[in-house]
């Protein structure tokens, strides 16, 4: 089978693995999280309200500041009436001649009204500036606890889930969280602390009026819930949307090259126009049904006004109340009016929260490794290996490793053949215990890998892969990430024994180079130099190497293949190979066919047994 076949058929079953896991063409796009799905709206805020029991403290003090900006607001309407009462009785007094105006008592008055509001809004600010610091500091302990929580989730979950998506729930979804709860929080109080606030003194100057203006309560209510009703499935769908076109964007970017490669552009365009029209019509869908709720409260509180002014005027004339009481009591309606149509906005603020939050506390809940703890002193164990009747598929039901069972010697150098998609990187992963076998069992010197804790199992092993990470850095600390406490010297021997040394010093900078973020700025030849210097670093008893010299040329590929066979001295070695001219030497070829081995022994005798290992080395190297 030839390279070109190989890359052929492994797109093509990397295409068939995504459409079972539920992807379509075009990435994350393609999979748009459900819009229709109900969201628990009231189990999502009673885990945040527990989440952000940390800082109960601090909310209590925005409590009290709140309550205290509240009642000096309460208070100023009815101190400020009693200078409108005492300024009509004047008048009144001086037309009739008995007197005339109290400007002194007036002046008195409105700086006390002025001294009450400054109180209020110092009190806002403080409360204002708690706010800020808890919804922040929250923002900061969820970024916290999703990165703590990646290192704990299996392998198994980021090849379920985009990273575009994964992305968008650290990124969109955290940075909604603060930017609502903030406001949310703070209008939320104030509504809340004004309406009491407020009814108390309404009652206190006309029970009657008061009463009348109750009934602005349930009328209010009903729109409200109608209004929230259809535009909280439309803010889940906002963020899940946007989650998705986040994914599309990362994956057509990471891949631009490929996109123009194979003039797929218009498809790229069209597939993200698609997913931009679903985030369009869920985003103004859910703003325009919250965007009613503002003017539908105005209409209702007009109609208070008008039933308060009616009435107003009847009891000012029976003398059962004060005109300057009936000022107040017009500014109290409008002081109760908007709480309300503040918390109606609080309603849609607190949508876009529980949708950010409940994506957020999605990812916190996702299954994790289990918790282990093992006995087991990994340093003493030998590294000879036994593959024991091993079983093991993605999906349970369909099996990818049927029945393989194995020996190794401990410094034996083995190698995996077979074609794309025979379970020979899988075999590697069920080693390094990112997986674990269904069925039989895997031991290293004896000990079941089950019985070994994760980390200490792949503490044993220095890789190698096909596919190259690097991170944005020098040059030297990606070399040194395997092992961070190797000094200069070391670094640099490690890369002249990876044959990277020569092409390090022609960089600018040298060792000191930055590597960009996808790496781009040296070729896919020169990365896996550097992932090899790494490996010669770590310098751990075991290696895997999964196709280690494939982009490297012939000439770099035979010095390289050196340095490998110095590198595997000594060490349990599994390498997973199709250009078989890297693996002559190894001591164990196993031919691995649909799970299982059909074909074991070292190179020479199988090319001799003329089986289908002597079929895939004739067919690389016909001519």
């Amino acid at each position: 089978m030839s390279e070109h076949d190989e890359a052929q058929e492994r797109e093509l079953q990397q295409a068939a693995q995504r459409k079972k896991r539920g992807y379509r063409p075009g990435g994350p796009a393609g999979r748009m999280i459900a819009t229709e799905k109900p969201r628990d709206f009231k189990g999502t805020v009673g885990k945040l309200i527990r989440f952000m029991g940390r800082f109960k403290f601090a909310m209590a003090a925005a409590l009290v500041f709140a309550i205290g900006s509240t009642v000096f607001n309460v208070i100023g309407p009815k101190v400020l009436s009693t200078a409108t009462t005492e300024l009509f009785s004047g008048i009144v007094a001086k037309v009739e001649g008995t007197g005339g105006i109290n400007f002194d008592l007036i002046w008195t008055i409105l700086a006390t009204t002025l001294a009450i509001y400054l109180a209020s809004a110092l009190c806002q600010f403080v409360q204002g500036w708690i706010l800020t610091y808890v919804s922040q500091k929250t923002c900061y302990e969820f970024r916290r606890e999703i990165s703590e929580k990646i290192d704990r989730l299996p392998v198994g979950y980021f090849e379920r889930t985009s990273t575009g998506d994964t992305l968008s729930r650290i990124t969109n979804d955290v940075d909604t969280l603060g930017q609502s709860l903030n406001q949310g929080i703070s209008e939320l109080l104030r509504a809340v602390v004004t309406l009491v606030g407020v009814v108390a003194v309404m009652l206190s100057i006309n029970i009657p009026m008061t009463l009348v203006t109750l009934l602005i309560v349930p009328a209010s209510i009903v729109f409200i819930r109608i209004i929230v009703g259809h535009s909280q499935k439309h803010f889940y769908a906002q963020q899940a949307n946007l989650g998705a076109i986040d994914g599309q964007i990362e994956e057509t970017f990471s891949g631009h090259a490929i996109v123009k490669a194979y003039g797929r552009e218009q498809a790229a365009v069209d597939e993200f126009n698609a997913t931009n029209e679903k985030l369009y019509e869920s985003a103004w869908k859910s703003q325009f049904l919250s965007g009613l709720m503002r003017p539908v409260m105005d209409v209702i509180g007009n109609l208070g006004y008008v039933v308060v002014a009616i009435m107003g005027s009847v009891f000012a004339v029976q003398g059962v109340i004060t005109v300057g009481d009936i000022q107040a009591f017009i500014q109290y309606v409008k002081n109760f009016t908007q709480p309300i149509t503040q918390l109606a906005q609080v309603s849609n603020v607190l949508q876009q929260t529980a949708a950010a939050a409940e994506r957020v506390f999605e990812f916190l809940e996702a299954d994790e490794e289990p918790a282990e703890s093992s006995q087991v002193d990994t340093s003493t164990l030998s590294c000879d290996v036994e593959f024991e009747h091993v079983r093991f598929g993605y999906d349970p039901e369909k099996p990818v490793i049927k029945d393989f069972s194995a020996r190794v010697a401990e410094g034996q150098t083995v190698a995996f053949v077979g074609p794309t998609g025979a379970g020979k990187t899988t075999l590697v992963k069920l080693l390094m215990r990112f997986y674990d076998v269904q069925d039989g069992a895997i031991r290293i010197g004896g000990v079941d890998v089950r019985d070994i804790e994760r980390d200490e199992v792949r503490e044993l092993f220095g890789m190698v892969l096909q596919d190259t990470w690097l991170f944005h850095g020098t040059v030297r600390e990606n070399i040194r990430y395997g092992n961070p406490e190797a000094t200069d010297a070391e670094v640099e021997q490690a890369a002249r024994r990876a044959f990277a040394h020569h092409f390090i010093e022609t960089l600018p900078g040298g060792y000191d180079c930055e590597i960009n973020e996808d790496a781009s700025n040296i070729s896919a030849g020169q990365r896996q130099l550097l992932t090899i210097a790494r490996a010669f670093l770590s310098n751990r008893r075991m290696l895997v190497l999964d196709e280690a010299t494939s982009s490297v040329d012939t000439r770099t590929e035979e010095r390289i293949q050196a340095a490998m066979d110095d590198l595997m001295a000594g060490r349990t070695s599994f390498v997973i190979a199709h250009r078989l001219s890297t693996i002559r030497d190894a001591d164990l070829i196993l031919v691995i066919r649909d799970g299982d081995i059909v074909e074991q022994g070292t190179h020479d005798e199988l090319v001799a047994h003329d089986g289908f290992y002597a079929e895939l080395y004739n067919a690389q190297f016909a001519d």
